[in-house]
């Protein structure tokens, strides 16, 4: 029998069409071997002679013979479709296999280059008090700053650095690029005086790299 598709990649519908066939296969045997049995249960090896040699007088040899020879020709196409069953539902697997491991490796990829297109950060705010500069900008506690003004990843050395920049730049607005939820956020924070402690009403700890 030919391989089902030609050639062509396997698909659900061909393994259903093949089990149908397989189906038809078995329906078949089983009324030959109804014939057989109407043969006063003439199997697939009782002799078809009688004790003294002559051909039996009580069955249809030619009914015999050709179920018998039927039923030995469709177990073996019965048998080479199952094997060809098997084969798709293989293919199939594997197809699905490949299909699962390559989604999962473009997901991987993807979440890399995120992660990649991502600057480095070096310090988190780990407090914003209310009403306080840095709260009213938008800034928020686990922010990740990557930018702090002047103040970035390639010359920040300590914290004193931010406060010189904080410190020069009293009621002029700063632009402050942090991490928040794996996403860059720009915000604009203009360092002032206000109720509390310091012109910007939060705390920012090094991030240890």
């Amino acid at each position: 029998m030919a391989e089902p598709g030609g050639g062509r990649a396997i698909t659900v519908s061909d393994v259903q069409q093949l089990v149908r066939k397989k189906d038809e296969i078995e329906a078949q045997i089983k009324a030959y071997y109804e014939v057989l049995e109407d043969q006063k249960g003439v199997g697939m090896n009782e002799p078809l002679v009688d004790v003294e040699g002559f051909p039996r007088a009580d069955i249809d040899l030619y009914q015999v013979r050709t179920a018998r020879h039927n039923i030995i020709c469709l177990q073996n196409d019965h048998k080479a479709l199952m094997k060809q069953v098997e084969e798709a539902l293989h293919q199939l697997h594997a197809r699905e296999k490949e299909k699962h491991a390559k989604d999962e490796a473009e997901a991987l990829a993807e979440a890399l280059n995120q992660n990649q297109s991502l600057p480095q950060a070096f310090a988190r705010v780990n407090a914003v008090t209310p009403g306080s500069p840095a709260s009213v900008s938008g800034l928020q506690v686990d922010d990740e700053i990557v930018e702090f003004g002047s103040v970035n990843t390639h010359n920040f050395q300590n914290l004193q650095n931010i406060a010189t920049v904080v410190q020069h730049s009293e009621g002029n607005p700063l632009s402050v690029t942090v991490i928040r939820s794996g996403k860059k956020v720009h915000v604009g924070l203009t360092p002032k005086r206000w109720a509390g402690k310091g012109l910007l009403g939060c705390n920012i700890v090094p991030l240890q790299r």
